[in-house]
């Protein structure tokens, strides 16, 4: 993997914890985590249109709207539903053990993801290695719940 993918997935692993932190802020000083998810979504909608001209970016055409997977439409209530959960759960749980359960349950849905090769995904098998790494997760969390 070249160093600048990984650099940016690493930042975007640093920047979903520090996202959980500001989101929760935003839920405190508004006092409703629907209102502080819909800053959020608005947020993200703002900065998605003032990239889209910097990118040159063109709108697809109807024939690209139309080949869309059903499944595929429903990215955005995940995301929503994640960001409220983010909001009202990482206050409580702290940023270790949110981002730790959040993460684990992300990865042993992925190992199940590429094993079938569902939802696009390359199919790479479930070997023993990759079962065992998410089981060592899952012992981290527990690690980091217990102390």
């Amino acid at each position: 993997m070249p160093i600048l993918i990984a650099l940016v997935a690493v930042a975007a692993g640093v920047l979903n914890t520090v996202q959980a932190g500001a989101n929760a802020s935003l839920n405190k000083a508004l006092g409703q985590p629907i209102l502080a998810a819909l800053v959020v979504a608005g947020t993200n909608i703002l900065v998605y249109l003032l990239a889209v001209p910097f990118l040159g970016i063109g709108w697809p055409s109807g024939a690209r709207w139309t080949g869309v997977p059903w499944w595929a439409w429903l990215g955005g209530a995940m995301g929503a539903a994640y960001v409220l959960a983010m909001i009202i759960l990482a206050e409580r749980l702290g940023a270790a053990l949110f981002t730790g359960i959040t993460v684990t349950a992300a990865i042993v849905t992925s190992v199940a993801l590429d094993h079938y090769g569902w939802l696009g995904f390359a199919q790479h098998s479930a070997g023993p290695w990759r079962i065992l790494g998410g089981v060592m997760m899952i012992g981290g969390v527990a690690l980091i719940s217990l102390f």
